[in-house]
């Protein structure tokens, strides 16, 4: 059984194999729409718990236990952990957004959640609408400030001493910014579900 559980590729086969068993058990109810927008719920909530799980190891761990660590031992930080958790981040946040899209689109709230109900004039549309610019916002920083200045601290792209400092500080500013934004971006979410 150790054995089994030391390999992440197969502890992740086997939650989805788990997942289908479930599935299987649920195909008596047949294709519907609700279970189509089951379907882009569950795998939006699966990048979104990848990406905003990563964005709090950023903030809540990595960034402040840094300083604590020696310099001798920094590079294990930012030349192996460091680039796997940004992958796993990065491409955390592009799933969240592309489900969250195929979602909204599929339920008819796509339009209505990024004009924030002023089209149909709905609470429910309008909250939905607030997390939906917050992710939006969100991924933008992930993809256009995080990352393109991760690759410059981390040496993945070539860059200059000073570079790097300024790379770090717009990193580190975009991350602390979107730990602000998945905080109200989280309760809009639960909010669209629970307090129509």
């Amino acid at each position: 059984m150790a054995a089994f559980f030391s390999s992440l590729h197969r502890t992740i086969a086997a939650g989805f194999v788990l997942a289908l068993i479930v599935f299987l058990i649920y195909l008596g109810h047949g294709f519907n729409n609700e279970f189509w927008a089951f379907l882009f719920r569950w795998l939006h909530i699966l990048c979104g718990v990848m990406w905003i799980g990563l964005l709090w190891y950023f903030n809540f761990v990595q960034t402040p236990g840094m300083p604590k660590i020696p310099d001798e031992q920094k590079p294990a930080i930012t030349k192996v952990i460091a680039p796997a958790a940004l992958f796993w981040f990065r491409w955390g946040a592009m799933g969240t957004i592309i489900m969250g899209i195929i979602l909204a689109f599929n339920q008819d709230e796509l339009w209505q959640g990024y004009t924030l109900g002023l089209v149909d004039h709905a609470w429910r549309s309008t909250i939905i609408g607030i997390g939906m610019w917050l992710g939006t916002i969100m991924w933008f920083n992930v993809w256009f400030l995080i990352w393109p200045n991760q690759k410059k601290i981390l040496g993945i792209v070539e860059a200059s001493a000073d570079a790097k400092k300024a790379a770090a500080r717009i990193a580190g500013m975009a991350s602390r910014i979107n730990t602000m934004l998945s905080i109200p971006m989280l309760f809009c979410m639960a909010g669209a579900v629970h307090l129509l």
